[in-house]
């Protein structure tokens, strides 16, 4: 288990370090990173951890079994079904960053300052949501195949890339630096993953990315949009009340939510298109003598 949850806890790991570093700019650097933290590894667990855990089990039979061509394809599933959910999640930390810092946590002793500070290290988690999701999907593709080196290795990495650039960003952009900092280490650890699984054969991408990935870029851009337009002036969430900012980023999420499918099914896409069934074992057959 050691190994195998070191490979999957880069990002983690990274976070752990970049709170210490944070120490170092002032006081409430910690809190600022923790909480926005908080809402960072809410849909990462939700997408990442789930679908990988449920992956996990079927590649390590597939494999087993040599059925190359399965394995693959369970694999992309996995990819395109993270990719649709993580994509529309990120643009929603990144926008709705304020909405979110200032409904959950401006109460009591959080002041404005303290919400603009979070959401500034939210942005920063944002950008490499994405990454942090991937990874939990592309390293069962390694353990499945009993190969539990190579994700820990990349790991390792990471984790020097990430104190590197946390160093070189912590300066200019203070604990957003070091928000964003563990953002592109998680982006390095996925594409990192992706390039191994590639070259050692271990999954071709199915037929169809292209056109996939232009819906979805397509569908982002119309959620951006509607957020950006609905999402009103920072001081609209600042100055108003606990129960104004729930009902407006409830409205928010909603037609947000709306806006994206929406944008989807006009686009093609489908429910049953993302449905997988997986066929039992292989049993061969009883001669009528035995």
């Amino acid at each position: 288990m050691a190994p195998a949850i070191l490979g999957v806890s880069a990002a983690q790991v990274s976070i752990l370090i970049n709170t210490q570093l944070a120490a170092w700019l002032g006081d409430g650097r910690i809190a600022w990173i923790s909480y926005a933290d908080r809402l960072m590894e809410f849909p990462s667990a939700l997408l990442g951890v789930a679908v990988g855990t449920v992956l996990l089990p079927t590649l390590a039979r597939h494999g087993g079994e040599g059925d190359e061509t399965r394995y693959s394809e369970l694999l992309d599933w996995g990819l395109r079904l993270s990719l649709l959910l993580a994509v529309p999640a990120a643009i929603a930390l990144w926008l709705l960053a304020l909405p979110l810092v200032t409904t959950l946590y401006q109460y009591g002793r959080f002041g404005v300052a303290d919400a603009l500070a979070t959401r500034a290290a939210l942005i920063g988690y944002s950008v490499g949501l994405i990454g942090i999701i991937a990874v939990k999907i592309l390293a069962p593709g390694f353990y499945a195949r009993q190969d539990l080196k190579t994700p820990v290795r990349i790991a390792v990495v990471t984790v020097a890339v990430t104190m590197a650039l946390s160093f070189v960003l912590m300066e200019p952009l203070g604990h957003a630096g070091l928000t964003l900092a563990t953002s592109l280490g998680a982006l390095f650890n996925a594409t990192a993953l992706l390039v191994l699984l590639r070259r050692r054969r271990y999954y071709a991408p199915v037929r169809g990315w292209g056109m996939f990935a232009a819906k979805i870029v397509v569908a982002a851009g119309v959620l951006a949009g509607v957020l950006a337009a609905l999402g009103g002036p920072a001081s609209a969430w600042l100055q108003a009340s606990l129960a104004e900012r729930g009902m407006r980023l409830a409205l928010l999420i909603g037609a947000g939510g709306l806006a994206y499918f929406g944008a989807l099914w006009l686009l093609g896409f489908r429910l049953k298109d993302f449905a997988r069934r997986e066929r039992g074992p292989e049993i061969a057959p009883v001669a009528a003598d035995e």
